[in-house]
């Protein structure tokens, strides 16, 4: 990593999550400069900068536009946390001005929608690349690591838990939990982290049957409660429990089974239950927003991811996720979306489909 380079960046959105991204920014450990700040309002940025910079502090410029930051010399690339539906407009302004981009998950609402901001960003060869920390986690490395050893063998089944909580004043915000805003519900606002992450180690999805409901938890338009039956490429089977209605939360889990070992992901824990009896773990437990506060979690995967970026533009080394690598999981909510309101098994897409 080139230390001696100080990166210039502006941030565009200021929801709950942005104060996540001033504190990974704050502890990146090389020169960052965080020249200006963008929102919808400019109360909204006025309001950001009084609650988050003292006085004292020099503090971001306001930019009045996309096109602003657009045209600034110094910006060397922008992190993106709009709401979904804002994404487009500002992805093809940037994009015309060479601007590389970190932007917060989901790509877009839609399947469909997500393959147009890859096209944007690859047709003006810009690196595109989406905030999907859970792949950061030391646990979920180890992993990785083990399966191209080949030690674990073939897998065999997969179970997939989000049994997450939120309070009803969650979804009072204009827009939650919509279509319109943000493509759906608990899948693609909560669920998308985790079940990214477990198609990082099970490959494509073949085709899934579900049932999405909203409870009576919520009031709201989308769904709430999602099960379903998952079947892969490779042969194994899975299955899906997400939710937000599971109060008060717990902890999201993946387990995998292969032929030599069931491997559990809980959080940033990883356990290993070997066939001959073996157990052993790699990392710990921490918070991930499960309960009432979708905020109660480290920043330290947003800073990795940050970090990632920044070597990117240094050297060209591989993106953590990108836009792209990010298609099967929204790929994947869409068919499950689709199985819930059809009743009927689903095929899902896969990367080819989105040429």
């Amino acid at each position: 990593m080139n230390s001696e380079r100080t990166y210039t960046l502006a941030l565009i959105g200021l929801g709950m999550v942005s104060k996540t991204y001033l504190d990974a920014l704050a502890n990146i450990g090389r020169p960052i400069k965080l020249k200006g700040i963008l929102s919808s309002q400019k109360s909204t940025a006025e309001r950001f900068l009084s609650k988050h910079f003292s006085k004292d502090q020099q503090a971001p410029h306001i930019y009045s536009s996309v096109e602003t930051i657009a045209a600034d010399p110094d910006i060397d690339f922008v992190i993106i946390t709009t709401p979904p539906d804002a994404r487009e407009p500002l992805i093809k302004v940037l994009a015309a001005a060479g601007k590389p981009v970190l932007m917060e998950k989901p790509v877009e609402r839609s399947f469909q929608g997500a393959v147009q901001l890859c096209k944007i960003s690859e047709a003006a060869n810009i690196p595109l690349g989406i905030v999907l920390q859970h792949r950061a986690r030391p646990s979920a490395r180890a992993l990785t690591d083990l399966i191209k050893k080949g030690t674990t063998g073939a897998l065999q089944a997969v179970e997939i838990s989000v049994p997450w909580w939120r309070d009803q004043s969650y979804y009072d915000e204009p827009g939650r939990g919509t279509y319109a805003r943000d493509g759906g519900g608990v899948m693609i606002s909560q669920a998308i982290h985790t079940l990214d992450l477990a198609l990082q180690f099970t490959g494509d999805v073949q085709d899934v049957i579900a049932l999405t409901t909203t409870t009576n938890a919520h009031t709201m338009e989308a769904e709430n409660f999602v099960c379903g039956g998952l079947r892969f490429a490779n042969g194994a089977v899975g299955s899906v429990l997400l939710s937000t209605a599971s109060y008060p939360g717990r902890t999201e889990k993946i387990i995998l089974h292969y032929d030599n070992v069931s491997a559990t992901l809980e959080s940033s824990l990883l356990t290993l239950h070997w066939r001959d009896g073996q157990s052993t773990t790699v990392g710990e437990m921490a918070a991930t927003g499960a309960g009432a506060d979708p905020m109660a979690f480290t920043s330290d995967w947003h800073r990795i991811v940050i970090e990632n970026f920044m070597t990117m533009l240094d050297s060209g080394d591989t993106l953590l996720a990108t836009a792209r690598s990010a298609l099967p999981v929204h790929a994947l909510i869409e068919a499950l979306e689709l199985s819930g309101r059809s009743g009927q098994r689903e095929a899902v897409k896969h990367i080819g489909d989105a040429s």
